[in-house]
């Protein structure tokens, strides 16, 4: 356990600063570094204090595959890698490597254009050429949060820094990636010690709870599902086989309010049966925030929907879970922000948590909502943000939170998961949300005097206790 002084405590975040910045003067044309201080990233006084990552995708990779549902790791339980996994899976994630995409470069078409199904393909058989493709995309990522986390865990994880571009680091990084998803739950369970995190929830679908591979109870050891809703909103349709499917599974088919509300319970009864935790939906990426409570006389439960009927099954399921959370004691994380501006505002969400009152209700991203989300956590009782994403998206966004909301919250109020894709994206966020959080602290102990302990005990409430406090795992960290 790292015990520090106020002196100390300071002048570590003092000198992660001066690392954190580098100086510049142009020399012919030419930008050179200064004067530095470097300070490796994972130098922190906040490192014995541990994490709790409470909303991961871990395993979301293409090594991984996919499901008709979505991710398999998110529809299975136990799921294990179908090929040998690579550094390239790593990268071009869902969210990293989507960005590329959008930036313009196309991995897949990329390849293909070279006679190969993929970048893996290419880089196994032509390394330095499919490395020397990617080398310019990458140099103009390379200040983003997504790469930047990456390439941090991967450094940390794998020993490798992918940033210089040579092909003996990504060769060196390949393998070890290779060699560390032979076992995937074994790797989860080592890189988890490695960087001090606590406890991990990972948002499921329905599915997760009835489809189980040989090492789902392995799984189940160390990872809490957290059952996600939002699948739920969209079953209306008359011909709708994931419906029938789950339907068949539960021994409840849903047809009318009774038959649903059946359906519903008994799928709740399943999940918790298996360890869940709590419900997760994201129609903030779909539409408004603002679930009308429904009679079920309003309602149209199957059948060629209007989009207005639609919404209104949707706000009628919504209701019908979070009374289930409500009654359970479930936390219940909602995504706002990031997506589908300006709609996605968490404001409209105040309405459910005053109706269920025991449902504590974690508001994830926030961005740029920040100052709507901070009002919501401090005028009602059981609402809570999670920072999760924001150091993938953008470190500048969490520390504009941090600045927010520690003047303004109880720092009782406030979670930093990761939301990553794998365990070598959430080991560099982590890295990084402790380094800001840590200046954060330190810009506020200075200004107000406020003593060394106070500090630390602030920083180990957001890092992990917090989520104790809210899902109701683990123990209470004290320094």
């Amino acid at each position: 356990m790292l015990h520090m002084d106020r002196r100390g405590f300071f002048m570590n975040s003092v000198l992660a600063g001066a690392g954190a910045t580098t100086a510049f003067t142009r020399n012919e044309g030419v930008l050179h570094a200064a004067a530095t201080m470097q300070v490796p990233l994972e130098t922190s006084a906040l490192s014995d204090i541990p994490v709790f990552c409470a909303h991961e995708h871990w395993g979301s990779i293409d090594a991984v595959g996919m499901t008709a549902e979505g991710f398999r790791a998110d529809a299975e339980a136990g799921a294990e890698p179908g090929r040998e996994a690579s550094l390239w899976d790593i990268l071009l994630d869902p969210y990293f490597g989507g960005w590329l995409f959008q930036a313009g470069w196309d991995a897949r078409g990329r390849a293909r254009a070279k006679g190969f199904d993929s970048m893996i393909d290419w880089w196994r058989a032509q390394p330095v050429e499919a490395l020397t493709d990617i080398q310019t995309p990458l140099r103009q990522q390379s200040c983003t949060g997504a790469f930047q986390c990456i390439r941090h865990g991967v450094t940390a994880l794998h020993g490798a820094d992918i940033s210089d571009m040579e092909a003996d680091a990504w060769r060196q990084a390949d393998a070890s990636v290779g060699k560390a998803y032979k076992d995937i739950f074994g790797w989860y369970k080592t890189a988890m010690r490695r960087m001090n995190v606590s406890e991990l929830i990972r948002p499921v679908h329905p599915e997760y709870f009835l489809n189980a591979g040989p090492r789902a109870e392995e799984e189940r050891a160390f990872t809490h599902p957290i059952l996600r809703i939002d699948p739920l909103l969209e079953l209306w349709p008359e011909n709708c086989p994931r419906r029938d499917r789950l339907a068949e599974a539960i021994g409840v088919e849903p047809r009318d309010a009774a038959s649903w509300r059946a359906f519903i319970s008994a799928l709740f009864d399943r999940a918790a049966e298996k360890g869940n935790v709590g419900v997760k939906q994201l129609q903030a990426y779909t539409r408004p925030l603002d679930f009308a409570y429904r009679e079920d006389g309003e309602v149209t439960f199957r059948g060629p929907l209007r989009h207005e009927e639609a919404r209104i099954f949707q706000d009628w399921i919504m209701h019908e879970c979070c009374k289930q959370a409500h009654e359970r004691r479930w936390p219940h994380q909602a995504h706002t922000g990031t997506h589908n501006l300006p709609q996605s505002s968490p404001l409209p969400l105040a309405a459910l948590a005053s109706r269920y009152p025991n449902m504590n209700l974690v508001l994830l991203h926030c961005w740029p909502f920040l100052e709507e989300a901070g009002f919501l956590a401090k005028h009602t009782r059981n609402i809570y943000l999670d920072a999760c994403w924001q150091t993938v998206l953008n470190p500048a966004f969490f520390e504009q939170a941090l600045s927010l909301w520690l003047g303004y919250l109880p720092v009782s109020k406030v979670m930093c998961s990761q939301d990553a894709t794998s365990v070598e994206m959430a080991a560099g966020s982590i890295m990084i949300a402790r380094r800001l959080l840590e200046q954060a602290l330190t810009i506020r102990g200075n200004d107000w005097q406020l003593p060394e302990p106070a500090l630390r005990a602030g920083a180990a409430d957001i890092l992990h206790n917090n989520a104790v406090n809210v899902y109701g795992i683990g123990a209470f960290y004290s320094s």
